[in-house]
């Protein structure tokens, strides 16, 4: 069960970057492309459905977030990467949007090396 619930969570992580560098491209070359349905819905739909996988995850594995710092360190930072990816595609912040993109990575790097930060722990 867990197997396919880390499968499942990877690949809408996997979605979930894909739809936001779209969105991103679009964004800053042709904002009017932002207002197609699907691309409203898609990212709101994959995100409960990552977020589901990975509360699941921590219910079948039995984990506590308060007592894994790389958890907590994942939440932190993804609320810092929702924040930073609202202001790069309502705004157009180049920068919000390059800063969004780091926040990604140091949550795969946390989800990876179960280590909040690099040559530390």
């Amino acid at each position: 069960m867990y197997s396919a619930l880390k499968h499942l969570h990877a690949l809408t992580v996997v979605v979930s970057l894909s739809l936001f560098l779209l969105r991103g491209w679009w964004r800053f070359t042709t904002p009017e492309r932002l207002q197609a349905r699907w691309i409203r819905l898609a990212p709101h739909t994959n995100d409960t459905l990552l977020l589901t996988a990975a509360i699941a995850m921590l219910v079948v594995a039995d984990l506590n977030p308060l007592e894994n710092p790389w958890l907590i360190g994942k939440i932190v930072v993804l609320l810092a990467y929702i924040g930073l990816g609202s202001i790069a595609l309502k705004r157009g912040s180049k920068s919000a949007f390059v800063a969004a993109l780091a926040c990604f990575g140091w949550i795969v790097f946390m989800a990876v090396s179960k280590s909040v930060f690099p040559l530390i722990d």
